[in-house]
């Protein structure tokens, strides 16, 4: 989270990706007589024989620096996966490698990638343990807003639409509160968990009732993400994913480092909170990357204390960096921690 405005700066471009994986030699061809041939042929068919579809690859890893990006969708490796299995041996190497970073962080950690196109969705880490939400809560907050002034229960005026860009841009919690308070207070929350499928979203014992004191889970961030680019209105979804493209500096992380190439659209959450064991860093992250926002994107990560902001926001840039083969480590903007205080 953050209330100081920063200056947009120019993003460094990603590195090259390296080139395509080693193809296999051309096997040596076979050549059959014309009899013994068409005698072959007639067995099989009688016999009803089928190949078998070969099996996901071992338990070999890449390092997730390199390699051609997937054009074939998602699949299983190093991490649970619903879905057929699309993707092709490079992407798995890098799922792999994705799986392999998440168990080496300390802390409760989880990242989901939902490709639209197949309905493929991977996952690794704990996705269903509730999280401070900090900032990423101010999409759902935008999402409400739009659709509530398009049905007409609600007018959003140049100051209402000026403090929206202003969450989404650089994250700006004066306007989150001033829009908290104007349009339904902890009213909003039931629509947030209903309609955009946040049902792991709640407020937390011991606080007041206000969008800085929820938790949720990354399945829930992935459902409002996707609620956003499935189903929200053509018009409010092209302004979101505008918006969440062209993001204030302070939010360059996270999402952002799927790479330049990926169109990547994000919306950050960072912040200090009290839990049993001590106060700790939470650095959360959810969007899109792909032609056509083809990937939705969720990550929550909830440092253990005494870990500072940089290794948050570092841990989740490099790990949705490895899932999409761009450069690790990745080339972010760590917000100044006085912002998340």
């Amino acid at each position: 989270m953050t209330s100081a405005r920063f200056s947009d700066d120019e993003t460094r471009q990603v590195a090259r990706r390296a080139a395509d994986l080693r193809r296999p030699a051309t096997p040596r061809r076979t050549v059959w007589p014309t009899r013994l041939l068409a005698a072959l042929v007639a067995v099989l068919v009688l016999a009803g024989c089928s190949t078998e579809p070969s099996g996901p690859p071992g338990s070999s890893v890449s390092t997730g620096t390199t390699g051609p990006r997937s054009t074939s969708g998602l699949g299983p490796a190093g991490g649970r996966q619903t879905g057929t299995s699309g993707a092709d041996e490079a992407q798995r190497r890098r799922f792999a490698a994705a799986a392999t970073l998440l168990k080496s962080r300390p802390g409760v950690l989880g990242i989901l990638v939902r490709d639209r196109r197949t309905g493929e969705l991977w996952r690794a880490g704990t996705t269903d343990h509730p999280i401070w939400t900090a900032s990423t809560i101010k999409l759902a907050m935008t999402v409400g807003l739009l659709e509530r002034a398009r049905a007409g229960e609600i007018t959003l005026d140049a100051t209402a639409r000026r403090q929206i860009a202003d969450m989404l841009n650089f994250s700006s919690d004066d306007a989150a509160t001033a829009l908290w308070n104007r349009y339904g207070r902890d009213q909003q929350l039931k629509r947030f968990q209903q309609r955009y499928g946040m049902t792991g979203l709640s407020t937390v014992s011991g606080f007041s009732r206000f969008w800085g004191h929820l938790k949720c889970t990354a399945d829930d961030l992935q459902r409002l993400m996707s609620y956003v680019l499935d189903k929200l209105d053509p018009t409010d979804r092209a302004y979101l994913v505008n918006a969440m493209r062209s993001v204030g500096s302070i939010q360059r992380w996270g999402v952002w480092a799927a790479g330049s190439d990926m169109h990547p659209g994000t919306k950050d959450g960072w912040s200090i909170e009290p839990d049993p064991g001590g106060e700790h860093w939470v650095t959360n992250t959810v969007g899109f990357a792909g032609d056509d926002q083809r990937y939705v994107v969720a990550v929550m990560y909830q440092l253990p204390p005494g870990k500072g902001i940089d290794v948050g926001v570092h841990t989740v840039s490099d790990l949705i960096a490895t899932v999409f083969g761009a450069r690790t480590p990745a080339r972010v903007t760590v917000p100044d921690p006085s912002t998340g205080r």
